[in-house]
């Protein structure tokens, strides 16, 4: 116990102990970075070539790996889902059809679960890949394709824990996930469709439409509306302006606090006067299916903190605040 209290007490070692682990797996990842090749070449293509699934499988600390991998592949653009190599021999190897592609991970390349997953994979006649340190186990001599990824030893002191191999296991599924994403041309548009709750997919997929309030929600007066009136009508709606329309529903103009300001300024007394007399003319108007992020952008180039929203005939749709951008997550 005291031993381990003068451990916990002296930075030393512990500083020491992390920048080794990191230093063993940087150097893990390089040596596999200069020795990747035409069998990489190979996998991806064969990824790239399956028209149904990528299945991703492991066991123990692997199988945490392949269900990152196969997240990763999904998210770019390669639908792929994560298959536990136990719960295969149970009833999950149903899930596979002749359509898909296996991607089986074991450091070892040993086990009862891969002589039974892979030779009934192949009888459907599906790819199988084998990502494993041991190019000579039975697993990748069962494989069509095999990624060696070995590693002289493990950051763990005592050389059991897997530690590097995991890390060269992980970076390996990020390389082939990207080298497919690449090849599919998969953009950010892309990434936000498979990412819609994501800040990208907010600001790539909301549209003004989807955040702008309208109906009893949008402040609004007539031309005709008096000072008074028009004041009512922005406490009732909580906005700090309102739109201001003729009888078409046109956007005439907009009436914000500052308007009233100003107006107070130069007029004093204002209850009797016409909106007209103090509202901004010809309003910035934004498109209801324009972009969200667009909506922001304006406002932030102008100096503005609220939008009239106009449908495609040009009639007054809604009205955007800041703070309903900020709502949305979209700033």
């Amino acid at each position: 116990m005291r031993e381990e209290l003068e451990i916990r007490n002296n930075a030393e070692p512990i500083l020491a102990d992390g920048k080794r682990t990191l230093e063993i797996e940087s150097l893990a990842i390089k040596s596999l970075s200069e020795r990747l090749g035409p069998p990489f070449v190979t996998a991806v293509r064969a990824l790239l070539d399956c028209r149904g699934r990528i299945i991703v499988s492991g066991l123990g600390k692997s199988g945490h790996i392949a269900r990152k991998i196969a997240a990763t592949l999904s998210s770019t653009g390669t639908p792929s889902l994560f298959m536990h190599a136990a719960e295969a021999l149970h009833g999950d190897l149903g899930t596979m059809t002749r359509e898909d592609l296996l991607v089986a991970i074991s450091y070892s390349g040993s086990g009862q679960e891969w002589q039974a997953i892979v030779p009934g994979a192949r009888r459907l006649g599906i790819t199988v890949i084998a990502i494993t340190g041991n190019p000579e186990s039975e697993l990748a001599r069962l494989s069509d394709h095999c990624l060696d990824i070995a590693v002289q030893s493990e950051a763990c002191p005592l050389n059991l824990a897997p530690t590097t191999s995991t890390t060269v296991t992980l970076a390996l599924g990020d390389a082939l996930a990207v080298a497919c994403l690449n090849a599919r041309q998969f953009n950010a548009h892309d990434f936000a469709r498979a990412h819609p709750g994501g800040t990208l997919g907010r600001r790539l997929l909301t549209r003004v439409a989807d955040v702008m309030r309208t109906g009893p929600a949008m402040p609004v007066v007539q031309s005709t509306a008096s000072i008074t009136e028009t004041l009512e009508e922005m406490s009732r709606k909580g906005m700090g302006m309102t739109a201001v329309v003729d009888e078409n529903g046109q956007a005439v103009g907009i009436f914000t606090d500052g308007d009233l300001r100003r107006l107070l300024e130069q007029k004093g007394d204002v209850r009797s006067l016409s909106v007209t007399a103090g509202m901004t003319a010809n309003p910035q108007l934004i498109d209801a299916l324009a972009m969200a992020i667009d909506a922001a952008k304006i406002m932030d180039d102008r100096k503005i903190t609220q939008l009239l929203v106009a449908d495609t005939h040009g009639k007054l749709a809604g009205a955007l605040h800041m703070h309903d951008l900020m709502h949305a997550k979209i700033i």
